[in-house]
């Protein structure tokens, strides 16, 4: 037995000792502590390298402060997420499974709408991480020419007075003739809606990462959090140093950071003002900055895999969350000092491939730094890779076992890997990846639609804390946040709500609708898996984590009409934002 404080006054309340799970159970087993989780989580500060320079092309000199702002909200709301996942030592999946404990007293579509827009935000990592590793890849055997190259312009001085197109397209074109054939094949390719879909050289080699790290993962989340270990290592150090060495060197360069007003127009350098278009580009920037900033929560996806839940789930989280508040304010930061505005609308720099040459630059190294830069990105995205499909398949598997999603995923194998869960990730991410690596268009729709529902699964979440405090008061709870912070989460949601209905249209005009539509596929989803295979029933095991015991109990609620309030408020901000905000 263990005995754990309620954070009220009175005498300690004693919880029962988590249930270890063996193999022959097929259960998640019990073979981690927080460090073996914050390894695992060590692969979120390289999504700073996928949107680093789409933020630039759209805030300007706003970047680096859209940057920190949005990891400060992410820092702080992890409060919440580390308090409600101690509710339930014997879940995996991460804050959305614990978060659709509470709403599913006061609606059944709701709760798994937590569930599975947390996987529609994490799962395509997956496929948009293999196209940034594929394009460097591909730069390093079949390299591609710049546009201010030697040899573009040599191209643009003999052709170029006889195309009938902008400036713009011409250099495109000059670039295009003059890149290795690879680079322009395909074995297949269509458009459809608003984005393209290509069978081509990034797609294989993608495909190829995306096999190498299922793989990996087959071997359960303890060989898992040993590999990442040492690849984190590789990686988060080269990337602080990265940070700070440039300012060392060379200061800061203060003129890149002002004035503090936003760009008149998305990726171009012109400085615009404090109007309504001026505000819609900034809330943009916010809206796609939390994909990855708020995105450390991963690391208390393996609470079912902790060895002490009461321990280590704070300090996962915790320790996690300071690791990116350092890296995702400094990297930005140093990027815009070194580079400017202009140097991060490069088109190499919005992609992600490009990156790599401009950390050799930043540090001042010659081509052998840059290929070992290029080695550490692809580290690094191989790393966020892992970190995507370890919590996204747990919250497949988890969502499976408390009966949201269809019963075949909450199979694991003798390693106590979710198989099933992680094959389902690797399929969808197979289709993701041909539209990733069309061009640049489709993978930041790919990117705004994702974060659709991350923003969705985050107001959830954030408003189940204060939901599981009514209604789950006499619960012990390993760690308790200060109740000011939970009502900063609150608030925080809502705000969040705004990025989403102003920031979304900022990548795309269909994103915000596209992200809806997806967010409500779970409805049929659940609808087979609940009334088709459970006959209109949950499973056992749910109720017993929700602390009720029977599915008659669960019909007490004791928050009354706030959580539809809530619901009904967020809606009514979503629309209000989206209307008010244009471009």
């Amino acid at each position: 037995m263990n005995t754990v404080s309620s954070g009220t006054a009175g005498p300690p309340i004693v919880a029962a000792t988590p249930k270890i799970h063996s193999a022959e159970e097929g259960k998640l087993h019990r073979s981690i502590n927080w460090t073996g989780a914050f390894w695992v989580a060590s692969g979120v500060p390289a999504l700073v390298l996928f949107s680093v320079g789409g933020i630039a092309g759209n805030t300007g000199k706003l970047a680096f402060l859209i940057w920190t702002l949005s990891m400060i909200m992410g820092f702080l709301q992890s409060f919440t997420y580390a308090e409600i996942a101690g509710l339930f030592p014997n879940k995996s999946g991460g804050a959305s499974v614990y978060g659709a404990a509470a709403w599913v007293r006061y609606s059944k579509l709701t709760a798994p709408l937590s569930v599975w827009c947390n996987w529609v935000a994490w799962s395509p990592v997956l496929s948009l991480g293999c196209s940034i590793a594929a394009a460097y890849i591909l730069n390093a055997f079949a390299p591609q020419p710049s546009a201010t190259s030697a040899a573009v312009t040599d191209w643009l001085a003999t052709h170029g007075a006889n195309l009938q197109m902008t400036d713009a397209e011409k250099t495109a074109a000059a670039v295009a003739a003059l890149s290795p054939g690879i680079r322009t094949w395909s074995l297949f390719q269509t458009s459809f809606g608003p984005v393209s879909m290509s069978l081509n050289a990034a797609f294989f080699i993608g495909a190829a990462l995306m096999l190498a790290v299922f793989a990996i993962q087959h071997r359960g989340v303890s060989g898992t959090a040993s590999v990442q270990k040492y690849i984190g290592l590789v990686v988060i150090i080269p990337m602080f140093i990265v940070g700070v060495v440039p300012l060392l060197i060379n200061g800061v360069n203060w003129s890149n950071f002002s004035p503090l007003v936003p760009l008149a127009a998305p990726n171009a350098p012109a400085s615009g003002e404090w109007n309504i278009a001026g505000w819609t580009l900034v809330l943009g920037g916010m809206f796609i900055a939390a994909w990855s900033t708020y995105a450390f929560e991963t690391a208390i996806c393996y609470t079912s895999e902790f060895r002490d839940p009461a321990k280590d789930t704070f300090k996962a989280i915790f320790y996690s969350g300071l690791l990116c508040l350092v890296l995702f304010t400094l990297v930005p930061f140093t990027f815009q000092s070194m580079l400017g505005v202009e140097g991060m609308l490069d088109p190499s720099i919005a992609d992600g491939s490009g990156v790599a040459a401009a950390l050799a630059h930043m540090v001042g190294g010659g081509h052998i730094v840059e290929s070992a830069l290029v080695m550490l990105m692809i580290l690094a995205l191989i790393l966020s890779i892992m970190t995507a499909m370890a919590g996204s398949s747990r919250t497949l598997y988890q969502g499976s076992v408390d009966g949201w999603l269809p019963r075949y995923l909450s199979h694991v194998n003798g390693h106590g890997a979710p198989t099933r869960a992680m094959w389902t990730d690797l399929c969808f991410n197979l289709v993701i990846l041909a539209i990733a690596c069309a061009d640049a268009t489709s993978f930041f729709f790919i990117l705004a639609v994702s974060n659709c529902g991350y923003i969705i699964f985050n107001f959830l979440n954030l408003n189940s804390a204060w939901i599981h405090r009514i209604d789950s008061a006499a619960v012990p709870r390993p760690y308790r946040a200060p109740t000011f912070v939970l009502g900063l989460g609150v608030l925080f949601s809502f705000v969040n709500v705004v990025f989403l209905g102003a920031g979304a249209k900022v990548w795309n005009p269909v994103a915000l609708w596209a992200g809806l539509i997806t967010a409500a596929m779970i409805i049929p989803v659940f609808c087979f898996r609940h009334y088709v295979q459970d006959g209109g029933k949950f499973p056992a095991e749910m109720f017993e984590d929700l602390h009720v015991g029977t599915e008659r109990a669960m019909a007490e609620r004791k928050a009354g009409v706030l959580p539809y309030l809530a619901l009904v408020a967020g809606v009514a901000v979503l629309l209000l934002s989206n209307w008010f905000f244009t471009i």
